[in-house]
């Protein structure tokens, strides 16, 4: 079997950075005024209507990216009308076919799409890092969606800073470049060194920040952890693991453990700030592949575990999140990853957890002339949905991504919608 890994793609962008790896893409073969809400429970629960929603429907849901303006804003230093409009019309998208949820990036780079004492305003708004934009877009999408009666999961990522390598292009509050130590240069981007506690105390501060402010209805974290591999380079942890790794002598359990770390603090944390607001994660599909591992899937391709130190089916088997999203980003039949493998063993995990589990939907292959024969058909993904029926553990499913949604490719999102949401 081939074996599955990550790929990049450039993005064109007047203005702004091009080439960026894609929130989701994997292969084979190779996200007005005041805040709206100072605390308390979201909407979740059974007695607001978008709760009500995702209880008697399960979770539908999309995904709106940010980062690279991919989703939205469509690009940097839209007027805020513009942006509030753009918005507004994916939100509209998401009633249209009859979703329930949206996952807003609100924290794609280290930066912010809300005022943050702890980190700068994001360059994916105004084009400049830092540059206020003179509204507040975590609390006009929180309102729309609520008056849509759409949940709102505030989407953040942990460790990414940049998708460049130049501390000195970042805005001069960064924290990065407070703290030139917290940052590793790797693949031709910048992360948080995930291994210093300072590093892991400040991005859970800087989330819960968004968490306290408005009343999101969750929590909501991708598959970044530490980076996907790039050959030839070195994550150079070397000072931190001689710190910080205690007892540890295998620096990849040390590694796990730094992100075990960060995921049962936070979604402790969370719960604490906001109790009815769900906490998850989206990791890629693979916890571990059967030849490393006798309890992995029937597999070929990278894994979590081994490659970006995420310990996935343990955060599920310990309770430490409300759900789970793996993005299941192959077709039916696929030889290295197969949907119709990967589900039932995802079922398998979950049961008897109590941990809600979302599919992952790669909308965004329909149709893409690059991609299998399979994504040329416009009912592959309803017969994702029909399989998913067979496995009782999986509540739902979320569809990369909005502008996708919104395009709707060969028609499969009415497809969709006309099999399984009417």
């Amino acid at each position: 079997m081939g074996r599955i890994t990550r790929r990049t793609f450039t993005l064109a962008a007047a203005g702004s950075t091009a080439g960026f790896l894609t929130l989701r893409q994997a292969q084979a073969g190779s996200d007005t005024s005041g805040p709206t809400d100072g605390g308390g429970g979201g909407t979740a629960d059974a007695g607001g209507p978008a709760g009500r929603a995702v209880a008697r429907d399960g979770m539908r849901g999309m995904w709106i990216s940010t980062v690279g303006n991919l989703d939205w804003p469509a690009r940097a230093g839209l007027s805020a009308a513009e942006a509030r409009q753009a918005l507004s019309g994916l939100l509209d998208e998401a009633v249209r076919f009859s979703l329930n949820s949206v996952f807003l990036q609100v924290r794609p780079t280290a930066d912010a799409f809300w005022p943050s004492p702890h980190e700068p305003w994001s360059q994916w708004l105004t084009g400049t890092q830092g540059k206020d934009p003179g509204w507040d877009p975590l609390d006009f999408a929180v309102r729309e969606a609520h008056d849509r009666g759409l949940e709102l999961h505030a989407w953040f990522n942990p460790y990414r800073i940049a998708l460049h390598e130049d501390p000195s292009r970042l805005a001069a509050e960064h924290p990065a470049r407070r703290h030139p130590e917290w940052a590793v240069p790797y693949g031709g981007r910048l992360y948080f060194n995930p291994g210093i506690p300072d590093v892991r105390r400040h991005v859970q501060t800087a989330m819960l920040h968004a968490v306290e402010r408005y009343p999101v209805d969750g929590v909501h974290f991708d598959d970044y952890f530490y980076p996907y591999p790039v050959e030839g380079e070195t994550f150079d942890d070397d000072d931190a693991f001689a710190r910080w790794g205690g007892e540890f002598t295998d620096r990849a359990d040390w590694r796990r453990e730094n992100v075990n770390l960060l995921v049962e603090e936070m979604g402790r944390q969370v719960r604490e700030v906001r109790p009815k607001a769900a906490f998850g994660v989206s990791p890629f599909g693979i916890w571990r592949n059967r030849g490393s591992d006798p309890e992995g899937s029937d597999t070929s391709g990278l894994q979590t575990y081994d490659d970006l130190y995420a310990d996935t089916r343990r955060w599920v088997r310990e309770g430490w999140l409300d759900y789970v999203l793996p993005q299941v980003y192959w077709h039916i039949g696929h030889e290295a990853a197969d949907y119709a493998e990967l589900v039932p063993w995802w079922s398998r995990v979950a049961e008897g957890t109590g941990v809600r589990l979302y599919i992952g939907e790669a909308l965004y292959k329909v149709g893409d002339p690059a991609q299998p024969a399979a994504w040329q058909e416009p009912a592959e993904l309803s017969r994702h949905l029909t399989l998913c029926r067979d496995h009782p553990q999986v509540a739902g499913q979320v569809f990369f991504s909005a502008t996708t949604v919104a395009a709707d490719p060969l028609g499969a999102m009415t497809r969709v919608f006309e099999d399984h949401y009417r």
